[in-house]
């Protein structure tokens, strides 16, 4: 069964590069980025774990941490890590679990039903906190991840988790968010000192908190 929003991430102890991890004592107080690669040796993965490597300051400073998932054993994972350091020139800093019995696979229904009961799709899991998913993205095989926009939605995730807003279209970090219609304008006018523009009744733009 597909993992909901709002839905506690199930917890799950693995064996990975940095050793044996609980998911949930590891996450601690962090927000989490878990995401699925289908076997190692695949080029567009390949791609996909030195982007995330490269951008280790991104997701730290996000308070972010971050695991990926591929369903091969622990001694295939080590000799895949030499080749994605070595052909995308950065230094795996991040843990890389060996679910060669799919148990994680399977936990959070990664097993792609169209190709073989091996193959996880590339899916991306974003867990707040409170250990609640907060996004879910699935990608297909011949397409590789956008990273800033992966960085985008935990931006917008982050900031609409403690404040009583919504980013629109496009939105980046810094530019001007929409307040919640739940909010009435007496409240706003406290809530947004910096004041804010009714296009519509609905639509009340502001400039980010």
């Amino acid at each position: 069964m597909a993992i909901k929003l709002g839905e506690i991430a199930p917890d799950f102890t693995a064996t990975t590069t940095e050793g044996t991890i609980s998911f949930h004592k590891w996450l601690g107080d962090s927000w989490g980025m878990l995401f699925s690669h289908p076997a190692d040796f695949t080029p567009i993965c390949t791609t996909e774990l030195g982007r995330t490597a490269a951008l280790k300051d991104e997701f730290a400073k996000r308070n972010v941490k971050v695991m990926a998932v591929s369903v091969d054993p622990l001694d295939s994972h080590m000799k895949w890590i030499n080749d994605i350091e070595d052909t995308q020139n950065v230094k795996m800093n991040f843990p890389l679990i060996a679910d060669e019995d799919r148990q994680v696979a399977e936990l959070y229904d990664m097993i792609h039903p169209a190709v073989t009961e091996k193959t996880s799709v590339r899916t991306v899991f974003v867990v707040g906190p409170d250990k609640k998913v907060k996004l879910t993205l699935t990608y297909p095989p011949a397409t590789g991840r956008n990273f800033f926009e992966i960085l985008r939605t935990i931006d917008s995730l982050q900031l609409t988790a403690n404040q009583s807003v919504a980013t629109p279209a496009d939105w980046q970090q810094g530019e001007d968010v929409v307040i919640l219609p739940s909010v009435s304008d007496e409240d706003a006018k406290t809530k947004f000192p910096k004041g804010f523009k009714t296009v519509r009744p609905y639509l009340r733009i502001t400039p980010q908190p």
